[in-house]
């Protein structure tokens, strides 16, 4: 008789979080920036080349199929930066752009670090992984699962890292509509429990009144303080969403198994060490994970 591993839920979020910064230098490296900016699009700041290098996967997918699976956007903003961005270059030339810029930035950043045993075995972990997950219902994990794997350990890491994250981003949205949180519901629920400052969140471009309408449908709720703090009721549906994101997100690490894949925040570790200690990311994000300082 078959047995189901059971992969620890804080094993799982620990994976996510070394996972992340990884990831995470595409949005933020120079040499992306520059390859984005070679086949025109403004990089003055990161949001004209953000959507395009995120959503490639997709093929040419128009503002309201970005908004759908990005979901915590506003639809203006993203409409904004989508509308004309497959007229700037074409997904296939955004893929190799961002693969050519993410394994330059991480081999400036992690100089020594790129071509050590940890790493490799890392990537072989994170691509078995990767290559497990079920993507039904998931668009982003799905389409980043359809792209060519590349052959070079660093970017297989990177790659694997990418389709992990979407696949956990995309359970996260099912967790959230399953807690009848719209897109801004979201956003205002997980400020008011300090995940993040107000300000950080206004990167997702929502106006004031916006994020206010939203604060008043929590409060309806009875989620939400006069304050804008979360009440207790909103701090329970909080910590639910989080466990079910989690629990949606087990599924590749078990189809590695224990003690396996135990090993991957270790292998992966020192990387994203590195990577904070260089100061590219922000020391605070709305995924509500901080910098180690």
């Amino acid at each position: 008789m078959s047995t189901t591993t059971v992969v620890p839920a804080p094993l799982v979020r620990g994976i996510w979080q070394v996972l992340e910064p990884v990831h995470a230098v595409l949005y933020y490296a120079p040499e992306v920036a520059a390859e984005a900016a070679a086949l025109g699009y403004d990089t003055a700041t990161r949001w004209p080349s953000y959507f395009p290098l995120r959503a490639a996967p997709l093929g040419r997918p128009g503002p309201e199929v970005v908004t759908s699976a990005f979901y915590s956007f506003s639809p203006s903003m993203v409409a904004e930066h989508v509308r004309d961005a497959w007229t700037t270059a074409s997904p296939d030339d955004v893929l190799a752009a961002r693969l050519r810029g993410v394994g330059a930035g991480l081999r400036v950043l992690l100089g020594p670090l790129v071509d050590a045993p940890d790493t490799k075995e890392a990537a072989e972990l994170a691509w078995h992984a990767a290559e497990a997950a079920v993507t039904a219902g998931r668009p982003l994990a799905a389409g980043n699962t359809g792209l060519d794997v590349p052959d070079e350990p660093l970017l297989r890491l990177w790659h694997s890292a990418t389709i992990l994250r979407e696949h956990r981003g995309d359970g996260h949205v099912i967790a959230l509509l399953d807690a009848e949180l719209d897109p801004c519901e979201a956003l205002v629920s997980f400020a008011a429990v300090g995940a993040a400052p107000r300000t950080t969140f206004a990167s997702r471009g929502w106006t004031d009144d916006e994020w206010a309408a939203a604060a008043d449908r929590l409060r309806t709720r009875g989620l939400l303080d006069d304050d804008g703090s979360a009440t207790e009721a909103g701090r329970d549906l909080r910590q639910r969403v989080e466990a079910r994101t989690d629990a949606l997100a087990a599924q590749p690490y078990a189809a590695v198994g224990m003690p396996e894949v135990a090993r991957l925040p270790q292998l992966v570790g020192p990387l994203t060490a590195t990577i904070a200690r260089s100061g590219l990311l922000p020391a605070v994000s709305t995924l509500g994970i901080r910098r180690p300082e």
